[in-house]
């Protein structure tokens, strides 16, 4: 998406949705759904490169809940835009799933904001208005067409939106544009 974003910055304008891949719950965190969690990111790593690291799994408990995670994603790209919004994006994502570190926690979450800026973040975060924002973005991808994680999506030269769903090589994201 990065190099996407850079070589169409001055054609498209970019905006960030965060569609909420598992809430609250969703996933109960037992033996049976490691291993297929597991499954999931080795077949997700043949297919694109991707690194994932194991340390999540030796966890006893853990609430697999992107729900706080999106939330900070919208607080960011709130108080200091998309680009913003974009690269903060990428740390949670290399966190969780490079170093395993816990994407629920807000203390987690404000290592990646300057230190100078944290309180804004928290006191953000944690309002009514952050917590309206993601859930628009939640309903927004979904009337978009965007259920599946990650997705492009577009709109084409006759106004209509054109969702490209999952992992997409470069090349087949521009190929129609």
């Amino acid at each position: 998406m990065e190099r996407f974003r850079a070589k169409y910055r001055d054609r498209y304008e970019f905006s960030l949705v965060v569609g909420g891949l598992r809430t609250k719950g969703a996933m109960q965190w037992d033996e049976s759904a490691k291993a297929r969690l597991r499954a999931t990111w080795r077949q997700v790593a043949e297919t694109t490169g991707q690194l994932f690291t194991e340390k999540l799994f030796e966890r006893d408990n853990f609430e697999y809940d992107t729900y706080p995670a999106c939330k900070a994603v919208v607080t960011v790209r709130e108080l200091w835009g998309e680009d913003a919004s974009f690269a903060y994006l990428g740390k949670i994502q290399s966190s969780f799933y490079l170093d395993g570190e816990d994407i629920t926690a807000l203390q987690t979450l404000k290592t990646w904001i300057d230190p100078e800026k944290q309180e804004a973040f928290a006191v953000f975060f944690e309002s009514e208005r952050a917590e309206l924002l993601m859930r628009h973005d939640f309903s927004k991808a979904r009337s978009m067409g965007a259920n599946v994680f990650p997705s492009v999506v577009r709109i084409d030269s006759d106004g209509h939106m054109v969702c490209k769903k999952g992992f997409q090589r470069f090349d087949e994201i521009t190929i129609d544009i």
